[in-house]
């Protein structure tokens, strides 16, 4: 019981984030949570060290360093200006963070825009003289619900395609998720809106181009980002084509990485400054969820429960509850065998996608998205986001969330 003891104590610190003068960052809560773990022997240091995602890790490590590179040069905001400056109000903003980033995070994950994502919107912020944390929930809620509709969206989706032998994964998901996902957006917006109403005032945003810094880093960068969009171009076709071919994800962040790392004299500079804290939290938090894992509380649950686990409202609402507490990615883990055994196909498979995913909305903790985009934040621009700030607008979206979705899968069942 020590792990879930240590797993609760976590989320309690998440949620305050202060004792007496002290204020913790969150990657500071779940690395403390990783120690306990490790010295109460709830987990022995060599399991602890294989517990450790290496993909993630190094998925992570060379986005950080293309999203780095982007931002220094001045290229970002270049792009930035190029992708909203056509955006006139507050409203228009919104609308096309959550469609412009929701769309592109179907292809090319929702942690790449997250990473790459949340220096654009801080910088939007400042033009628009608003409050960044509008934008940065608006990135949250578009990068979560976008990833949906597609199974290279996000790591649980891909493992579901593979794993759960889904004919065509692509025409699949969009003919599931597609529609339901356009409409989620769109519900995001609205309740946006309704939360942070008294800051649409319809004053009309001036924008302006913004000047490349660096135009050796730009150009660097300009061909990381062409690597990048080749290499899931790629990854795309082989799944579509469904060839067994060892494409990991991880391969296409660190081979985009490589011009930044080969040929900028400003390496080590950008090596120093990517966000070394978010990675220590996605190690501390594989660490504390495998002890969790470990014990079996969570799995025994789903065992002793009398549900019918194969339905389509069960599916996603242990999908939503559980990727709070043990992550989307474990959950489908364990889940995904478990429907196989039963014989689910089709809406099933897709009810495990989007609860998995949509749980990302809920809280926090319940995406590796919004840990990045918030990490991301604090360290660049000392902005963020409390664990009620998100809850607040995050538990209602999901709700009609998952209602939208349970609509089209009876419809299309």
């Amino acid at each position: 019981m020590i792990p879930i003891i240590v797993l609760a104590l976590v989320f309690i610190l998440i949620i305050i984030r202060r004792i007496g003068k002290f204020r913790f960052q969150i990657w500071q809560i779940m690395a403390l949570g990783a120690f306990a773990v490790l010295v109460t022997l709830q987990i022995s240091p060599l399991n602890a060290l294989k517990a450790i995602n290496l993909d993630v890790i190094f998925f992570l490590f060379g986005m950080f360093i293309v999203g780095e590179a982007l931002e220094n040069s001045g290229y970002l905001s270049f792009l930035s200006y190029r992708l909203f400056g056509r955006a006139k109000s507050l409203d228009s903003l919104i609308l096309f963070i959550l469609f412009g980033m929701g769309i592109s995070a179907a292809f090319l994950m929702n942690d790449t825009l997250a990473i790459i994502g949340t220096p654009v919107v801080l910088l939007l912020a400042r033009k628009a003289q608003t409050t960044p944390k509008i934008l940065l929930l608006a990135l949250a809620f578009a990068v979560t619900i976008g990833s949906v509709t597609s199974p290279i969206g996000n790591p649980q989706n891909l493992l579901i395609a593979i794993n759960g032998n889904v004919a065509n994964p692509f025409i699949t998901f969009f003919r599931y998720l597609l529609l339901p996902t356009l409409i989620n957006l769109l519900a995001a917006y609205f309740l946006l809106r309704l939360f942070y109403r008294k800051h649409f005032d319809h004053q009309i945003l001036s924008n302006h181009p913004e000047e490349i810094k660096d135009p050796e880093l730009a150009r660097l960068s300009q061909i990381s980002l062409v690597l990048l969009a080749v290499l899931i171009l790629v990854k795309i076709i082989t799944v579509f084509a469904g060839l067994k071919i060892e494409f990991r994800l991880t391969y296409i962040a660190l081979t985009a990485a490589l011009p930044v790392i080969i040929f900028s004299p400003k390496r080590l500079t950008i090596i120093r400054r990517i966000d070394w804290t978010t990675l220590i939290f996605f190690a501390s938090m594989f660490i504390l969820m495998a002890s969790v894992w470990n014990s079996g509380v969570f799995q025994n649950v789903i065992t002793s429960t009398n549900m019918t686990l194969t339905s389509v409202p069960v599916i996603m609402g242990i999908s939503v509850v559980l990727s709070q507490f043990i992550s989307n990615v474990p959950l489908v883990g364990l889940y995904l065998p478990m429907l196989m055994k039963l014989g689910v196909t089709g809406a099933g498979l897709m009810a495990l996608a989007a609860g998995s995913t949509i749980a990302g909305n809920l809280s926090i903790l319940g995406a590796a998205s919004n840990v990045i985009i918030i990490q991301n934040a604090e360290q660049k621009s000392g902005e963020t986001l409390t664990f009620w700030e998100f809850v607040r607008i995050g538990a209602p979206l999901t709700a009609v969330n998952i209602f939208i979705y349970w609509v089209f899968f009876m419809i299309i069942k």
